[in-house]
Formats: C-alpha cells, sequence, structure tokens
C-alpha cells in the first residue's frame, strides 16, 4: 500500500483531541445555528458527533453568545472553538466560559493590551489559537490582491504578536474560494515553519461543486503530507461536512473507518437498480465505525472480480444474487433476500473488527 508521509508539526491538545504531532487529522464542522439558542445548537452538535466529527466551531457575535457557551461547554460531546472577530472581551469571556480553543486573528484586535489580556487567559488554560487568514479579509491598504504569498505574509504578522508573548499553541490555516490560491498558500507556509495547518477551501459553495472543490484543494495538499485538521465548507446541512471529509480522508487511506461502498456506475448487463441499493444499504450501516469495504456490483459476470478487494459484497444477476467475500463465493441469495444477507455477514464482521480492536487497545 502507498503510504503518505506527514509534514512533522508541534502538538497540543484541543480538548480531548490531540493536534499535529502525527495524530490522526481531525475533522471539523462550524454550527449553522446561532449559539444564542443552546438547545439547537446541542442538538446539533450531538448529530455532528453522531457522523463522525471530531471539533465543532461555535461562531461568537456578542456577548450573549459568548455567555452561552458554558451551557453548551457543559453538555457538548465535541470539543469546541469560539469564533471571534475583534472584540477581545468576547474573547474572554469565551474562555471564562470553558471553550477548548479559539479562533482569531490577533491582528484584527487593535490594542496590543487587549491581545496581552488574551493569551494570559489562553495560557492559564491550555487553550490553543488557530489563526484564520482568508483571501477576502486581508488588509486591502496592504495586501490589494489577495494572492498566496500576502496570505502567508499577513499570517506571519499576527503569529509574530502571539510568539512575541510567549505563546506557541497555534494552528493556522489559508482559506480561499480560489482553489490553486488555497494550495500554493498551504504549500508555501509548510515550507517556513512546523505549525500545524487546518485545511479548507472557504465559500466553495453547495452541494458537487462544493464536494469537488473540496477535494481537489485538500486532497492534493493531504498527499503531499500537508493538513492537521481539516473543514469542508459546504453551502447546506453541516452532516454533508462531515462525510465529505470522511470520504476525503479514507481515500487516501489516512483514516480507515466507517463503511466504504464499491458500486458500479450501472450498464446495459445491470438487472436491478443499484442505485436504490446502495442508498438501502447504507442507511443502514451508517453507524457503523469499523472500517469496512462492501461492494454492491450490478451483474455477476464482472462483480466479484471487479471488487475482489474488498471484505464482503453483492452481485446481481437475472433473478438471484451471490454474496462474496474478497472475491470468493460465500453464497447465493434470491434478490429479495440479498441486502438482509449482506447486511448480516457485515455486521458479524462489524463485531469481529470491535473485538479485535479493543484487544489492541
Amino acid at each position: 500500500m502507498i503510504k503518505i508521509y506527514r509534514r512533522k508539526t508541534r502538538e497540543f491538545s484541543l480538548g480531548n483531541i490531540k493536534i499535529g504531532g502525527g495524530n490522526p487529522i481531525s475533522i471539523q464542522s462550524m454550527l449553522s445555528v446561532p449559539t444564542v439558542n443552546i438547545e439547537a445548537s446541542l442538538e446539533q452538535l450531538f448529530r455532528l458527533s453522531s457522523a463522525g466529527c471530531d471539533i465543532a466551531r461555535l461562531g461568537v457575535p456578542d456577548e450573549a453568545s459568548a455567555r452561552a457557551l458554558k451551557a453548551i461547554k457543559a453538555k457538548s460531546p465535541l470539543p469546541i472553538i469560539a469564533d471571534i472577530h475583534f472584540d477581545y472581551k468576547l474573547a474572554l469571556i469565551a474562555i471564562e466560559s470553558g471553550v477548548d480553543g479559539l479562533r482569531l486573528n490577533p491582528g484584527n484586535i487593535s490594542n496590543l493590551d487587549h491581545v496581552k489580556d488574551v493569551i494570559k487567559a489562553t495560557k492559564e488554560r491550555n487553550i490553543p489559537i488557530r489563526i484564520g487568514v482568508n483571501a477576502g479579509s486581508l488588509n486591502p491598504s496592504k495586501y490589494p490582491h489577495p494572492t498566496a504569498e500576502a496570505m502567508v505574509e499577513s499570517s506571519f504578522e499576527h503569529i509574530k504578536l502571539l510568539e512575541d508573548l510567549d505563546f506557541q499553541d497555534i494552528k493556522v490555516s489559508f482559506k480561499s474560494s480560489n482553489v490553486l490560491t488555497m494550495i500554493e498558500a498551504n504549500r508555501l507556509f509548510a515550507d517556513k515553519c512546523d505549525y500545524p495547518l487546518h485545511l479548507g477551501v472557504t465559500e466553495a459553495g453547495d452541494g458537487m461543486q462544493a464536494v469537488v472543490k473540496n477535494a481537489i484543494g485538500m486532497g492534493t495538499l493531504l498527499q503531499e503530507g500537508i493538513g492537521d485538521t481539516l473543514r469542508v465548507s459546504i453551502t447546506g446541512d453541516v452532516l454533508e461536512e462531515v462525510e465529505a471529509g470522511r470520504f476525503i480522508l479514507r481515500s487516501l487511506g489516512l483514516r480507515q473507518e466507517g463503511i466504504e461502498i464499491i458500486s458500479c456506475p450501472t450498464c446495459a448487463r445491470v438487472e436491478y437498480d443499484v442505485l436504490e441499493a446502495v442508498h438501502a444499504f447504507k442507511e443502514k450501516t451508517s453507524q457503523i465505525k469499523s472500517y469496512i469495504r462492501v461492494a454492491i456490483m450490478g451483474c455477476v459476470v464482472n462483480g466479484p472480480g471487479e471488487a475482489k478487494e474488498a471484505d464482503l459484497g453483492i452481485a446481481v444477476g437475472k433473478t438471484s444474487a451471490v454474496l462474496f467475500r474478497k472475491g470468493e463465493i460465500i453464497g447465493k441469495y434470491p434478490k429479495e433476500e440479498m441486502l438482509e444477507a449482506l447486511l448480516e455477514e457485515t455486521l458479524a464482521l462489524d463485531k469481529i473488527k470491535q473485538a479485535d480492536e479493543k484487544e489492541k487497545n
């Protein structure tokens, strides 16, 4: 198997998640509901956690939002990051509320004494800071065009403010809606220092466009060993962000978890609705965390052979389906029983993998 050699970065903790230092690449998302709505925030946090999210960011536009963080943090299943802009007082309230991390640009806080107050509070509680540099938020008087070079230069200005205060628990992100700008900025920064990098293509749009842009941007960097955390930006349900992030990492072998479905694109030989079968199987196996490759193939002509590396699979003929394991046929079933047979074998394999994992730990 081809191995990706990841860039060596500093390590710190964000709640119970280790960032950098070769630890697993964490998947983040950001709540789409107002932080002041504590009940809705917690409901979304639990949905994100169940979907495989590791860390959640919450917007903090005002004091009411900052104060709501305490109640949210008390019940949150995930580490939470407070997203702060301009007002240092909101950062201090968020820290007092028990957040696990901050996302802020120290350069956006005009008074150096205020920056010092924030850093003092974060150091006392071991709270890391993400410096987020977006192409659209550069100082226009200094950087008239959002180039990769301008983004990296801006990041070091912010980093220096923190380093001068003896603070190094820093994570950096370079986000742009332009995929090539995002890739180049991360590459330039990765060559210059060893702070962990959070990857993302910002304002990527919805649906297929968003997934493709994020997959190209993140996939390119991850394949080069660059990236310690990520957020897939999608206009829509936040669960789609988490699912896409898992797919990207799994495709590169960087995190192997959950059901990976191998299914044919269909052709004239297909004797049944492959898409319907895939959707039905996904719905019944969405909670499985073990990494299992499952094939759902449209014909018996090539099915087992083309998916011989799958852990389990079915290939369907005119009247029946064959169940196979690692390319070897292990059973034959009527069409109406094929998915149930596949599900049974998958659940049994999941139990075996869970037991093996428990024994390792």
